[in-house]
C-alpha cells in the first residue's frame, strides 16, 4: 500500500491530536448529561411517599404510583442531589445568604467552611476558606471550641452570627473576617440581671426578623440576651428564665430560640425552650419581665428540646424533644399542642438536630436517626415523603432556601447534601453541576502545594524527600500519618508521652562532625578542656606579653608573703580562740 492511501480517519485517537482550529477554542460541554449524573438513584427503591389512601385506592395500579411518584417529584425538589465533603466530622448547622450565593457550614471540628457556589465545578466541590471562629490571635495554644449555630442576616447579608461552644458570640463577615466579639460576664454575680454577657456556654442563637442591628443569643446560664452589633461591651436586654423545678434553685438550660414575625405584618414574638421541658414565649418587642405564654410541661423534663420553628404567618410553632416527639402548638392557644407524633431524637448525641418550616411553611423537615429526610404535613404532622440521604448516618440540620428552592442537610459524617430539582431550582447546585468540568493544574493537588494564607511553620516540613518517594504504601501507618495523635503545636494528646522535636534537616540531633570540623571556625574547642586551653598560653604570655609589653622594664617585681618559723606550713596558722565572757 502506498503512503498517500494512509487514511486517518480509520485512525480515531491520532485525530483527536490534530488542531481543528486556531484562536481561543472553547470549552463544550453536555449540561444535561451531568445534571443526570446527579439524579439520585436512591430515587427508584428506597424512597417512600406516604398519603392517606382510603380502601379504594388499596387497589391502584402501578402507573397510578408512579404517576404519584412524579407529582412528588415536582412539588419537593429532592430529585437530584450535589455531595460536599468538605469537613472532617459532624456537620452541626447550616446557613445560605438571602441571594443564595454562599453556603456556611459549621462542624463539630471547630471549622467554618464557605463555599461559593459561583466558583464550584462539578470536579471541584471545595470550599474556598477553613475559618476556626474560636481561634484566638493572641497565643498560639489557644483553644477550639465546636459551632454550634450559624446563620446570615436576613436584612444585612454581611453580617455572620456565630456561636461556639464558648460564652463569647462572635459576629463574622461574609469573608470570615472577625467584625465584633460580644462580652462575657462576671461568672461570680448570683443575679443574671447585673452581667454585661453570657457567663457559661451558648447553646443557639438568631437574628431579629425586621431589625438588622439586633439578634438574640440563648445561653446555659437561663438567659437569653439581646444583643445590638454596634454595642459590643455589653447585651440591650437580659431575659432571665426561672424554672420551676424543685431544687433547681431557679436555673435550667436554654436549649432553642427563634425570633419570627407574620409576614403579613403584626407583632413579632420570641419562642424558647428550656432543658426543664418547658416552652416560654415572648413578646418579640419587649417588654420582658415576664412572658406573655409559658407550658411548663411541653415536653419531658431534662431531655434536650434541640428544635423550634416559627411559621410564616405566625400562628403554629412547632418543636422537636428530646423525648422523641415532635409537637405543634397555636399561638393564639398557647397551653396544649395540637398535633403530637413520635419521632426519634438525636440530640442526646447532636444537640443542634433541628426542624424547619418550608419558606411557605407548606411543609415542615426535619432528620432523624437512619439518615433520612422527613417532609412533614404541617397541619397533622404525618410524613409525606420519606427519603434516605445518608443511610446509617444521622441526619442533623436540614434547611430549605426559599430563593434556590433547594434543600440542604448536614449529616453526622460530615457530608452536606445540596437536594434539587432542575427543573424547578434556581442557580445553586443546578448552576454547579451544568458547567464545564475545570481543567486539572498542578495547583489542585494538595500534596505539592502550600495554603499561605494559613502561614509556614516548622512543623509543615515532615520529609523533605517526600516527593521523591515511590513506595509510600510500604511506609508504616505512623509515617503516612506523622499528625495523628498530635495537637497544633506539635505534642503529643497524650500526656504521659514526653514530647520529641521534630528532625529536621536544620536542627539534627547527630549532625555531620565532618562536616562541622571542616566548616565552622573553632568547632573543635567544645572538646577541650578550657583550664588547660588557657594554661598552655602562660609560658608565652610571660615571654611575649601582648598587652603589658611597654611596661615589661618598669613592672614591680611581685612580692609574695614568707612563711616564719614559728608557722606550720602543713596545719597554717593557728586560728584565734573565741572569747567566752
Amino acid at each position: 500500500m502506498d503512503h498517500c492511501d494512509v487514511a486517518l480517519d480509520d485512525d480515531a485517537a491520532v485525530r483527536q491530536y490534530l488542531p481543528q482550529g486556531f484562536g481561543k477554542q472553547t470549552q463544550t460541554t453536555n449540561a444535561a448529561a451531568q445534571i443526570q449524573k446527579s439524579r439520585r438513584s436512591e430515587q427508584l427503591d428506597s424512597r417512600k411517599v406516604q398519603k392517606k389512601q382510603d380502601d379504594s385506592s388499596k387497589s391502584s395500579s402501578q402507573d397510578e404510583d408512579l404517576d404519584h411518584d412524579s407529582e412528588a417529584d415536582d412539588e419537593f425538589p429532592i430529585s437530584h442531589e450535589l455531595v460536599l465533603k468538605t469537613h472532617e466530622r459532624t456537620v452541626t448547622t447550616i446557613t445560605v445568604d438571602p441571594s443564595g450565593s454562599r453556603l456556611i457550614t459549621g462542624s463539630t471540628d471547630c471549622t467554618i467552611k464557605l463555599h461559593d457556589f459561583a466558583s464550584m465545578a462539578p470536579n471541584t466541590l471545595r470550599a474556598f476558606k477553613s475559618v476556626d471562629p474560636s481561634a484566638s490571635k493572641t497565643s498560639a495554644t489557644s483553644e477550639t471550641h465546636p459551632v454550634h449555630h450559624v446563620e446570615f442576616n436576613p436584612l444585612s447579608p454581611s453580617q455572620v452570627l456565630v456561636i461556639c461552644a464558648t460564652p463569647r458570640a462572635k459576629i463574622l463577615s461574609r469573608d470570615g473576617e472577625t467584625l465584633v466579639e460580644f462580652s462575657k460576664g462576671d461568672m461570680y454575680l448570683r443575679d443574671m440581671h447585673n452581667t454585661k454577657g453570657h457567663v457559661s456556654e451558648i447553646t443557639t442563637g438568631c437574628w431579629h426578623p425586621t431589625d438588622r442591628n439586633l439578634c438574640v443569643t440563648a445561653g446555659t446560664d437561663s438567659t437569653l440576651r439581646i444583643w445590638d452589633v454596634n454595642l459590643k461591651r455589653a447585651q440591650k436586654d437580659v431575659i432571665v428564665h426561672k424554672s420551676r423545678v424543685a431544687g433547681s434553685a431557679g436555673r435550667t438550660r436554654l436549649t432553642a430560640v427563634v425570633w419570627g414575625a407574620p409576614t403579613q405584618g403584626g407583632p413579632n414574638m420570641l419562642v424558647g425552650a428550656a432543658l426543664d421541658g418547658s416552652l416560654v414565649m415572648w413578646s418579640g418587642e419587649g417588654p420582658y419581665t415576664r412572658p406573655a405564654a409559658e407550658i411548663r410541661d411541653a415536653h419531658q423534663r431534662d431531655t434536650w428540646t434541640s428544635g423550634v420553628d416559627i411559621s410564616a404567618n405566625g400562628r403554629t410553632v412547632v418543636t422537636r424533644g428530646g423525648d422523641n416527639t415532635v409537637k405543634l402548638w397555636d399561638t393564639r392557644k398557647f397551653k396544649q399542642a395540637i398535633s403530637i407524633v413520635e419521632h426519634i431524637s438525636t440530640s442526646s448525641q447532636y444537640t443542634t438536630s433541628n426542624i424547619r418550616f418550608s419558606p411557605d411553611s407548606s411543609s415542615i423537615l426535619t432528620g432523624s436517626q437512619s439518615g433520612d429526610l422527613h417532609i412533614l404535613n404541617p397541619a397533622t404532622l404525618k410524613p409525606e415523603v420519606v427519603t434516605s440521604v445518608t443511610p446509617g448516618s444521622p441526619l442533623i440540620t436540614v434547611l430549605w432556601h426559599e430563593k434556590l428552592n433547594q434543600i440542604i442537610t448536614g449529616s453526622a459524617n460530615a457530608e452536606t447534601h445540596v437536594l434539587y430539582n432542575p427543573a424547578t431550582a434556581n442557580r445553586g447546585a443546578a448552576m454547579v453541576m451544568s458547567k464545564a468540568p475545570k481543567r486539572r493544574h498542578v495547583d489542585d493537588d494538595p500534596s505539592l502545594t502550600t495554603d499561605l494564607s494559613q502561614g509556614l511553620s516548622g512543623d509543615s516540613i515532615v520529609n523533605p524527600n517526600g516527593l521523591l518517594t515511590t513506595n509510600q504504601e510500604s511506609a508504616s501507618y505512623a509515617a503516612r500519618h506523622p499528625n495523628v495523635g498530635m495537637t497544633a503545636s506539635g505534642k503529643s494528646r497524650d500526656p504521659r508521652r514526653p514530647h520529641i522535636p521534630m528532625t529536621t534537616p536544620f536542627s539534627k540531633s547527630q549532625p555531620d562532625e565532618l562536616h562541622i570540623k571542616n566548616n565552622i571556625p573553632l568547632s573543635s574547642m567544645r572538646d577541650e578542656d578550657p583550664r588547660e586551653a588557657l594554661l598552655k598560653y602562660a609560658e608565652k604570655a610571660e615571654k611575649d606579653p601582648m598587652f603589658t609589653n611597654a611596661w615589661k622594664h618598669t613592672q614591680p617585681k611581685t612580692i609574695y608573703a614568707e612563711l616564719s618559723d614559728d608557722e606550720d606550713e602543713d596545719n597554717g596558722p593557728e586560728k584565734k580562740k573565741t572569747k567566752r565572757g
